[in-house]
């Protein structure tokens, strides 16, 4: 974003992508829809889950057990990931917390995860849910390279000391310096 200054010159004025987007009505939409995703998959698993479960022959239940909890493991990273999002727009975390945080969550590539071989006998509930979480994951880890955090949670300037420290700053700032 470029203003003027009192003396009429231009100044830039650099804004936060990533402070900006948490507080959009698009964030809203994904956290409301990951929070729901997690809700629907927890509901689905304590109860009729749970009745299709007990129905299966190995080596189907054997993967009815792996696949659910793949998928309620992928939900809470990415609730995690929304909760921090969020605890930052909202003055809860700093940036340089919410980074911290965040080096705890293990986001994969988007479209690595595959579910098993067997996905295709599970109860089709559990496939949807299944779908839609792997849906989810890609979308968040788009988000999370647009946003930029993937490089600064790998440490992708830890071998550059000045680039380690700008990271520090501009983590602290919310900007980059020029």
């Amino acid at each position: 974003m470029v203003g003027r200054s009192r003396s009429g010159s231009r100044d830039a004025v650099t804004v936060s992508f990533g402070a900006k987007f948490a507080r959009s009505d698009q964030f809203r939409l994904v956290f409301r829809e990951g929070m729901a995703l997690v809700e629907a998959a927890a509901t689905y698993l304590d109860g009729e889950g749970r009745k299709e479960a007990r129905k299966l022959k190995p080596p189907h239940s054997l993967a009815y057990a792996t696949e659910s909890m793949r998928l309620t493991t992928r939900l809470m990273q990415l609730a995690s990931w929304l909760l921090i999002r969020r605890a930052v727009s909202e003055g809860e975390l700093t940036p340089e917390q919410a980074l911290e945080e965040q080096r705890k969550i293990k986001l994969p590539a988007p479209g690595t995860e595959k579910p098993s071989r067997d996905v295709s006998a599970l109860p089709p509930k559990l496939r949807d849910l299944i779908a839609q979480s792997l849906k989810l994951q890609d979308r968040v880890v788009r988000l999370d390279e647009m946003l930029g955090l993937h490089r600064m949670q790998s440490g992708a300037g830890a071998s550059n000391p000045l680039q380690n420290q700008m990271s520090r700053l501009e983590a602290a700032f919310g900007a980059k310096p020029e």
